[in-house]
């Protein structure tokens, strides 16, 4: 059975995407049934021929529920977002809404900007000072949250990026920010974070939202020094690639190959892009997809896969992404193809690794940090 939201004697089926047998995580939170109340009792009046902006909303239920009020456009960084967001407006019969990721231009004269706070506040100063220079004078922005993720320096981001702020009472440990945009705080967007890792000669830009934002991440510093070479690897894959640069060291330890990088964040692609560029001196050797892990990739077509990943999906912790990741992996590997993954240790990797692949072997460790490798 679907599980369902229930609010104002109206109800909308929701799921999480991708769909997994046995999910016991509802795909809409507190703080988005605040908001949809608020809005519904506050009564606000809206206008069909304006838009109405929906940004970070992790699996459609703020799209859905709004989609019959007016033209909805809905910004994400997240590949499974927009994924999710289609399945739940598709099960629930209700209109297309415009989905764009969060480097697209916003439309003009938007009436109401509901938010969800991003987890990261270099992606919330990027959305406030995009937002700043796009609002009207009579366009409301809410933002919503859970009650302790929402601090006085949050409020100070708002009041400092786009206009007057206040913050309602608490509700299911969630909380609203009312926020009045003010064109005169209007600046132009800050550019992508750059800098350098020397030891690997690599020069590194990240757009708002990628991890890792100003420096090399201690797994990915170790999973650099163990990659292959060699001329058996036509086709590598650097899946959950951030900047890319897992992916720009194996494009040069590997100038004959083809590299992918994969990541489900659009800025995460577009970083990716932008290195091979800085990086590389064939940037074509190297493209970089938004995908949810290796969904649509035809079974034994590469020849190395390169990882790192998350063990979260939005504030829950999680190895099914991993899980995934691996499952996928093996699809898209040839016979004697290379898995090769870096974890935290208290992970266990080594022992999902050994079950799917029946081998698994530690090349490099530190008091953090393991390198696996599976082979096919």
């Amino acid at each position: 059975m679907k599980p369902e939201l229930n609010l104002h004697e109206r109800t909308l089926t929701l799921q999480r995407y991708p769909v997994r047998k046995n999910e016991t995580l509802q795909a809409w939170d507190a703080a988005d049934e605040y908001l949809i109340n608020h809005v519904k009792e506050a009564d606000i009046t809206l206008d069909p021929a304006r838009p109405i902006l929906i940004l970070n909303d992790s699996f459609g239920a703020l799209s859905c529920w709004f989609a019959n009020d007016g033209k909805v456009t809905t910004v994400t960084d997240s590949f499974i977002a927009k994924q999710a967001c289609l399945a739940n407006l598709t099960d629930n019969q209700l209109p297309e809404v415009n989905i764009v990721d969060c480097l697209a231009e916003l439309p003009q004269d938007p009436q109401l900007v509901l938010m969800k706070l991003p987890k990261n506040n270099r992606l919330l100063v990027w959305q406030l000072q995009q937002l700043c220079q796009r609002l009207p004078a009579d366009c409301t922005v809410i933002a919503a949250a859970k009650a302790r993720d929402i601090h006085t320096s949050t409020l100070k981001l708002f009041e400092k990026h786009l206009g007057e702020t206040k913050t309602s009472l608490a509700i299911k440990k969630a909380r609203l920010v009312f926020c009045q945009a003010n064109p005169e705080l209007a600046q132009p967007l800050p550019a992508p974070q750059q800098w350098d890792v020397p030891e690997h000669s690599i020069t590194l830009k990240n757009h708002a939202n990628v991890f890792s934002s100003d420096s090399l991440d201690i797994g990915a510093r170790l999973l650099l020094e163990h990659i292959p070479s060699g001329s058996q690897y036509q086709d590598i894959i650097d899946l959950g690639c951030g900047n890319g640069v897992i992916g720009i060291k194996a494009a040069r330890l590997n100038p004959q190959a083809n590299v992918v990088c994969i990541d489900e964040s659009y800025m995460a692609a577009a970083s990716a892009m932008m290195n091979a560029e800085l990086n590389l001196d064939n940037p074509s050797q190297l493209t970089a997809k938004v995908n949810n892990c290796l969904d649509g990739f035809p079974a034994h077509s590469t020849d190395m896969v390169l990882c790192n990943p998350p063990f979260h999906q939005q504030a829950a912790i999680t190895d099914h992404i991993a899980w995934q990741m691996f499952c996928d992996a093996k699809h898209v590997l040839r016979p004697s193809g290379k898995l090769i993954v870096i974890g935290n240790r208290h992970l266990g990797y080594g022992g999902k690794l050994k079950r799917l692949f029946g081998n698994v072997t530690v090349i490099a460790q530190n008091n953090k940090f393991v390198v696996y490798q599976s082979d096919k």
